[in-house]
């Protein structure tokens, strides 16, 4: 029986390494849909979670785990990768101090699985990169084996859209970009997920795979980074950004809202572009727009900080040794994801200022391990009066669906919403600044 017999038969096995947000929901499908999989990760306390039907990321409930028990295997060994006739790569792909990219997680579990690598498997790349990844620097890796991509084994890309939280959009219903190395490399891998997901979008390559991820989010950051610019030149006009936006998005064609913010935070827009900045200079080419609109949303913690300074100073008060309460530690509402959080630098600029901080987030408990942040080691405060009004100021830096923003302005001394939260939720007070 070949790969594609066995997919469509759901006899073929499934491993998928890395599982966390993008991960852990592939794991979900493949398993609703018959098949038995391995999940991999070094994360000892992940496994352990995982073997107990229990949930480390907030926005999956437990049922969720529990509903794979029977089809589900995680663990922390790799050796089981040589029986998985399907591996699929979910692993960060970060940016290092200088915004340069950092591929050693991908290529460290490509090492391991050329290990391991046989005849007839096939490999998917899912982690957001920059073209040329997975054909030219993964293929290199896994052909050292003497094993030849797209004749002795299949090699594709597929990037992910999870959008965590996101209750219009599943695993399932989010269109599936998939690009192979050869068109046999791609007909297995479309093969593959065509039996999880309701659409799948092949394209001729990876490299076009890999781009289009990329479109994608530079798309959104430079766009971002446009009314960012503009909050910042409104503010000084006096001009509210958000009563213009609502205004704007009334006309029907030719305009897409988007909201400006404290910065941008998650695993993909404050990152992703700066993958095809790197690549650019392999081409002697500078990318300047894409850098533009990352100095511009890089600027806007700066911007908050310097706002929370203003507010102060009417109040007679300066940042130092200033108690300061921030709302907020993920990097967008509902969820207690805190890659990338805006909120972090913030904290840090603030704290460089002399200031005495405390945040409250309900998704987001303990705030740690940071590596771009080790000196941040916090646990959230519990959102009472007490606790607002010992604030000299409070800062919305996430507008979670679950704050009581009556009685957040009840109580506070002032406040700086960097969301436009307040006024959306009907409160509003001489005593509410926006930023």
């Amino acid at each position: 029986m070949n790969l594609i017999e066995k997919i469509k038969s759901r006899k073929a096995k499934i491993g998928v390494i890395g599982l966390g947000y993008v991960g852990l929901p592939l794991v979900h499908e493949f398993c609703k849909t018959g098949f038995h999989v391995t999940g991999f990760d070094i994360d000892k306390e992940k496994i352990r979670l995982l073997k107990e039907g229990k949930s480390y990321i907030k926005h999956i409930d437990a049922s969720y785990i529990k509903e794979c028990a029977s089809l589900f295997l995680p663990t922390s060994g790799f050796s089981e990768i040589s029986e998985m006739d399907c591996v699929i790569i979910c692993v960060p792909t970060p940016l290092n101090k200088y915004r340069e990219p950092d591929l050693s997680y991908v290529f460290n579990t490509t090492k391991t699985i050329a290990q391991h690598l046989r005849k007839d498997q096939l490999i998917v790349l899912e982690s957001t990169t920059y073209p040329g990844t997975t054909d030219e620097d993964m293929r290199s890796i896994l052909e050292e084996t003497g094993l030849k991509a797209g004749v002795d084994f299949y090699l594709a890309y597929s990037p992910e859209r999870e959008d965590p939280n996101n209750k219009d959009f599943t695993t399932r219903t989010i269109p599936k970009v998939v690009g192979g190395y050869t068109s046999e490399c791609l007909n297995v891998a479309d093969t593959l997920y065509s039996q999880i997901v309701e659409q799948t979008v092949p394209v001729s390559s990876t490299r076009i795979a890999e781009s289009t991820k990329l479109l994608e989010n530079i798309y959104r950051a430079a766009n971002i980074a446009l009314v960012n610019e503009l909050k910042v030149l409104f503010d000084r006009m006096d001009i509210d950004i958000w009563e213009v936006i609502e205004a704007a998005k009334t006309k029907p064609f030719g305009f897409q809202p988007f909201y400006p913010g404290p910065g941008l935070g998650g695993h993909c827009i404050p990152i992703d572009p700066f993958y095809l900045t790197w690549k650019a200079r392999e081409y002697d080419l500078s990318t300047r727009f894409i850098e533009l609109s990352g100095e511009i949303n890089t600027s806007m913690p700066y911007y908050v900080v310097e706002k929370v300074g203003h507010v102060l100073n009417k109040y007679g008060k300066s940042i130092n040794n200033y108690k300061i309460l921030v709302l907020g530690m993920a990097y967008k509402k509902d969820i207690d994801d805190q890659r990338e959080s805006p909120t972090l630098k913030i904290i840090q600029l603030l704290r460089g200022y002399g200031a005495e901080i405390d945040y409250n987030d309900p998704y987001v408990p303990v705030c740690k391990g940071h590596r771009h942040y080790p000196e941040i080691n916090m646990q959230s405060v519990e959102l009472t009066e007490e606790n607002l009004k010992k604030a000299d100021l409070v800062i919305l830096l996430t507008d979670h669906t679950s704050y009581d923003y009556a009685f957040i302005e009840r109580h506070a001394q002032c406040i700086v919403d960097t969301r436009d939260a307040f006024r959306r939720n009907g409160v509003e007070s001489e005593k509410i600044y926006k930023a």
